[in-house]
C-alpha cells in the first residue's frame, strides 16, 4: 500500500516513524514550507526533517491547490493518504486516493473540533479527552470515525505534558487504523452531530488571565496555555505569562488580581475564591524560569 503522508509538527512524527517501522511504503511527505529564520536559521518543520533523515522525497506547497503540486501528488499514485497535524485540505487532494485521506485528530470527536482540541479540553476542566481517526471529508472534523482511545487528564496537567502523551499514543491508534484500511476491517461510522463542541484557534490576545473568576477556572485556563502560548496577565507594567501554578484554596484577603509574596518562596495572585501559587513563569523579555529563581532577581513593587 502506497502512502502519502502529511504532516508538520512534531507531534506528527511518532506516526509517521511507526508507519516506516511495520513495513509502510511512505512514499512522500506533504509539509509546510520552511519558514525564514532570524539568528537561528531557516526553520523546516520536525516533519521534513525526520522525512529527509530517512530519503523520503519532500513536498512544500504554498498552495494546496497549485496546479504543479497537484501533478506533483499524483505521480506518487497514493492509495492512501494520511494527516496530523496538518491545514486544510482541499477536496481535490483528500477525495485523491482510492481509500481517500485518513486523519488522527486529538479528541474524542465529535468533542473539540477545532485547531486547538488539547487547549480548550483542559481550559474546560475536562478529566477525560482523547483520540481519534476518521475520513475526511468537506467539512472540517466532521468524516465517518474510524478508531477512538481515551485518555484521562490529570489534576495539574499542562496542554505541553498532556500533548505529549497523546503524540506517543497517536502513533500506536494511526497504526491500527491503517492495519484495518489495508485489510478491509475498518468499519467507518458518523459522528453523532448533537454531542459537538468546538476547540478554535487560540491567540495571544485572548491569553489575558480574568482573575476576577472562580480559582479552579483560572487554574484551568493557565493549565490548557503552558507552555504555548502561555496565559499571561501584567506585572509593573510587562508581560507576565504564567507556564506552572496550583491552587492555593485559601479565602483570598485581597482584591482579584493583586499580587503578594514573602519575596524570596513564592508568589501568588488573588482570585475570586481562592489564590493562586505561581510555579513557574517568564516576565516579558526574559527566559521561563521557577518561582524562586524570579523572586531572587525582582522585587515586587
Amino acid at each position: 500500500m502506497r502512502i502519502v503522508y502529511l504532516g508538520t509538527p512534531e507531534f506528527a512524527v511518532p506516526p509517521l516513524r511507526i508507519l516506516l517501522e511495520n513495513g509502510y511504503d511512505v512514499v512522500a511527505v506533504v509539509t509546510a514550507p520552511d519558514k525564514p529564520g532570524g539568528r537561528l536559521g531557516t526553520q523546516v518543520s520536525a516533519v521534513k526533517k525526520f522525512a529527509l533523515e530517512h530519503q523520503i522525497p519532500v513536498l512544500q506547497p504554498e498552495r494546496l491547490k497549485n496546479p504543479e503540486f497537484l501533478e506533483q501528488l499524483r505521480v506518487f499514485r497514493a492509495d492512501l493518504q494520511i494527516v496530523v497535524a496538518f491545514r486544510m485540505l482541499p477536496e481535490v487532494v483528500w477525495n485523491m486516493p482510492p481509500l481517500g485521506t485518513m486523519n488522527l485528530h486529538a479528541s474524542l470527536l465529535p468533542k473539540y473540533r477545532g485547531a486547538a482540541p488539547i487547549n480548550w479540553a483542559i481550559i474546560n476542566g475536562e478529566k477525560e479527552t482523547g483520540l481519534t481517526t476518521f475520513l475526511l471529508k468537506h467539512e472540517i472534523d466532521t468524516g465517518d470515525l474510524l478508531f477512538q482511545e481515551r485518555i484521562s487528564i490529570e489534576e495539574n496537567e499542562t496542554a505541553g505534558a498532556l500533548h505529549d502523551r497523546m503524540m506517543e499514543a497517536g502513533a500506536g491508534l494511526v497504526l491500527k487504523s491503517v492495519q484495518a484500511l489495508e485489510n478491509k476491517t475498518a468499519s467507518p461510522f458518523p459522528q453523532e452531530e448533537t454531542a459537538v463542541s468546538h476547540a478554535p484557534k487560540i491567540f495571544t490576545e485572548t491569553c489575558r488571565i480574568n482573575f476576577e473568576k472562580p480559582i479552579a477556572i483560572v487554574h484551568n485556563f493557565v493549565r490548557g496555555l503552558s507552555p504555548y502560548p502561555g496565559a499571561w496577565t501584567d506585572l509593573d507594567g510587562k508581560t507576565l505569562k504564567i507556564l506552572r501554578a496550583r491552587i492555593d484554596g485559601a479565602a483570598p484577603e485581597t482584591p482579584p488580581g493583586t499580587f503578594f509574596s514573602d519575596g524570596k518562596n513564592y508568589l501568588k495572585i488573588s482570585a475570586l475564591d481562592g489564590n493562586l501559587e505561581v510555579l513557574e513563569l517568564q516576565l516579558e523579555g526574559k527566559r521561563r524560569m521557577n518561582v524562586r529563581e524570579f523572586l531572587n532577581g525582582y522585587h515586587l513593587k
